[in-house]
């Protein structure tokens, strides 16, 4: 028994496939759509290229990208397929490709489905990337006469006023790296040589944070130095004060950014598969109710369309046998060449 079976007369047909024209060219404009948020993910990733610990974050910006072509060119194809389908004398050149172009349709969707969670999935990779490699930017941050890190400070900088965030968990980051670059330092200063020598490193560390990390709507002038220092600030506590610098990480305010581009890129994902989904069943109907017009002769006739020959459960049944004869055809090809082999030696 076909899965639901509905009967069509040619005005019927023609409305259907009017309306899957329609819909495939807005699905044409959805893949667009799912192509030009692809571009700006991966432009905005390239942006702060430089935060991230490695290249995988491009992946799902790309398939993105591919998607969305694909997306294109599929429904493009379909919408011409359902404008021909008005003309039973053009339709005909279509038949023989269109069983195949609906299984590609069924691929593509669950490569939608695929796609969709990636990008609701990205959130876990993008925070242990950012983590690493906003920890190795800080420390590159005062390294601006040295090639290929003279931008950090700046990229750190514009970051930390742009997302109004400060460190990598938190502010407190900056005490534990030294930003301040030695040509910046005196050394005859007797407390820069304390601080030196006060550490196993000997690196210059401070309880101080950039610029970039003032809240400049706080009405006090920023405390950027000696922020743990109550006695070096007139009435001034940093346990129980607001803080006039960022208290949020940037880690958390990039995924938080990133995260939630990436949440709605995949519901539009989603959108589009329903959308697929759609413009495939009616196209299927199309395809039937051509296919079994009770007079080919004459295509006012009356015909019936379905989406599947056979319920669901035969269907799987049927593509399970299929796959098994093959299966057992090529182990019998495999034995014939195998006896050819040891009859010609």
């Amino acid at each position: 028994m076909a899965l639901m079976k509905v009967k069509f007369d040619l005005k019927k047909r023609v409305k259907l496939a009017q309306m899957l024209w329609l819909m495939y060219w807005f699905s044409v404009m959805a893949g667009v759509l799912v192509f030009s948020m692809g571009l700006f993910f991966k432009i905005e990733l390239r942006k702060r290229s430089e935060l991230m610990d490695n290249n995988e974050s491009h992946f799902v910006p790309n398939i993105l990208i591919g998607v969305g072509l694909l997306a294109c060119f599929l429904n493009a194809f379909g919408g011409k397929i359902c404008y021909d389908s008005l003309d039973s004398t053009k339709f005909a050149k279509w038949k023989s490709i269109l069983n195949p172009f609906l299984v590609c349709c069924v691929i593509f969707n669950f490569l939608l489905i695929l796609t969709a969670a990636l990008c609701f999935a990205m959130r876990i990779p993008l925070e242990f990337t950012l983590a690493e490699g906003l920890k190795n930017g800080m420390k590159f941050y005062k390294d601006t006469d040295t090639p290929g890190r003279c931008y950090m400070k700046r990229t750190l900088d514009l970051m930390q006023i742009e997302f109004r965030c400060c460190g990598n968990n938190n502010y407190k980051d900056w005490f534990e790296i030294q930003w301040v670059s030695n040509r910046y330092l005196d050394f005859s200063s007797k407390e820069v040589k304390d601080r030196i020598s006060s550490n196993v490193d000997g690196k210059y560390l401070m309880d101080g944070v950039p610029f970039s990390c003032c809240n400049p709507s706080s009405p006090r002038p920023c405390i950027q130095q000696q922020v743990t220092n109550n006695s070096a600030h007139y009435s001034y506590d940093h346990y129980t004060e607001e803080l006039n610098i960022w208290k949020r990480g940037c880690r958390d305010a990039l995924v938080l950014y990133y995260g939630g581009m990436m949440n709605s890129i995949g519901i539009l994902v989603l959108a589009v598969t329903l959308l697929q989904t759609g413009v495939m069943i009616g196209l299927q109907y199309i395809n039937t109710s051509l296919s079994t017009l009770v007079n080919p002769e004459d295509p006012e006739s009356e015909s019936e369309g379905w989406i599947l020959e056979k319920t669901v459960k035969e269907t799987f049944t049927d593509i399970m046998a299929k796959m098994k004869a093959m299966g057992k055809g090529n182990q019998v090809d495999e034995g014939a060449n195998e006896e050819a082999v040891a009859t010609a030696s």
